[in-house]
This record gives structure tokens, sequence and C-alpha cells, in this order.
């Protein structure tokens, strides 16, 4: 994406990162971890009357991937082999009839540090299964039962995690790690 350099992104160091703008990264952080919430602020500020939010939109989804940080899919051709791909993990996340997980209905783009949670194992040790800086895609549902746990998944071309815990990633419980 071509940028000037006003608004290119910076490291903690001070040194340009020219790959992304200041509002996408800052001081070494990315500051959006879901594809589809970054598309629609995009939108909202490209939308004109010559470049259409359509147009802004279409842009954004066959940009966006192309990102390093969005790349973790980057065997996928395009936006609608993208698609396909959700759609599959969709269906597989659904084909697994986990008691009280709602039926998932949509995945989002997320970073492994801002979803790799901490799992006690039987034998009291803790283990992470994410990549920090690896992106996933996933999401958070609300328990069919109600209460104060939720679903938590995530999905990458090898695996699907789905786990439960409590508001803020607390007390964390690993319901299914497969792999695909």
């Amino acid at each position: 994406m071509p940028l000037e350099d006003c608004n290119i992104s910076k490291e903690t160091d001070g040194f340009f990162n020219e790959e992304y703008c200041k509002w996408c990264y800052a001081d070494g952080e990315y500051m959006y971890h879901d594809m589809d919430e970054l598309i629609d602020v995009c939108v909202t500020h490209m939308a004109s009357e010559e470049f259409s939010s359509e147009q802004a939109r279409a842009y954004m989804k066959d940009m966006l991937p192309k990102l390093n940080y969005w790349k973790q899919y980057k065997n996928l051709d395009g936006a609608e082999k993208f698609e396909e791909f959700k759609q599959q993990l969709i269906s597989e996340f659904n084909d697994l009839h986990i008691e009280g997980m709602p039926k998932v209905e949509k995945l989002n783009a997320l970073v492994g540090g801002y979803i790799n949670l901490e799992y006690r194992l039987p034998n009291g040790q803790t283990v992470k299964f994410l990549d920090d800086n690896a992106t996933y895609l996933g999401n958070q549902l609300e328990c069919e039962f109600g209460g104060d746990r939720c679903f938590g998944i995530a999905a990458n071309m090898d695996f699907l995690l789905v786990c439960t815990y409590e508001e803020n990633g607390k007390n964390p419980e690993l319901v299914v790690y497969k792999k695909r």
C-alpha cells in the first residue's frame, strides 16, 4: 500500500516500518486483530463520491490479505478462495456438535498473541497451543446454557481449537484440539 512519510508506522525503537500505516501498527503493536473490523473502519474513511463504499470494501478485501500480518493463509488465491476456506472451517466447527456451543456463523482474523491462552494440564503444568505471531480464524461464542463462560474457537490450515473461558480469558479449559 503506498504511504506518505507522515502516515508510515514506527517500531518501538523509532524506526519506520514501511509496510503499515500508523493507524494499523504503532510502536511495535498491531492495532487491529479482526480483518472485518479493520475493513469497516477503512471503508468509512475511504468512501467518497469518486470511490464508493462497495469499491473501498472490495479494494481492502483484496489488499489486506497481501500484507504479512494477514498472510497466514498465503496458499489461498484471492478473496473468493479465502471465503471458501472460512466456510469450510465453519462447517468443521459445527460438525463437532459440542454441547452448549452455538452454531458458528462467522470467523474473524485474530492474532495469536491476542487469543493465545494458557491451559492447565493434568500434571499441573501450563501450555499454550498457538503462536503469538501467527494469524488465526476464530470467534467468541456465548454458551447456550448461559452462565459466565463462553466458547473461544480458533483454526488455521492445520487444526481446530475449541475452549471455554470466563471474562477476559480467565480460567480457560481446552475442549477440543483437532488436527485437520
